[in-house]
């Protein structure tokens, strides 16, 4: 039986060994809170492929930049993204943080159909 790690790591690797992706670590993690508010940053880096330290130093970035809001809650923290928040690229800045949250948190309502 295979392991679903190996799968995973297939499809990251493409031939030649280029190691490049469309997705910044700060995209990853945007995603990562807007899927799950409540998450750890613990669970969040390991899902972003990164350290729990780079995940801490983007949260504030994203914080710092008014993508995100954290609230202490008890012992925990909740975060909510601004999605009225323009992409800060000038490339891509007539686009809002929504549309990228859209596209890749959508899938994950809904089934693909067969």
């Amino acid at each position: 039986m295979q392991d679903p790690k190996d799968t995973v790591k297939a499809r990251e690797e493409p031939a030649g060994g280029s190691r490049w992706t469309f997705l910044t670590n700060h995209a990853r993690i945007l995603l990562e809170v807007a899927r799950n508010p409540q998450a750890r940053l613990r669970d969040m880096a390991e899902r972003a492929g990164i350290t729990e330290r780079s995940a801490q130093l983007i949260v504030n970035d994203l914080e710092a930049a008014g993508y995100l809001q954290r609230t202490r809650v008890g012992r925990r923290n909740h975060y909510t993204v601004d999605p009225s928040r323009r992409l800060r690229h000038p490339a891509e800045a007539d686009h809002r943080v929504e549309g990228l949250l859209a596209l890749f948190t959508q899938h994950e309502d809904s089934e693909p159909s067969t």
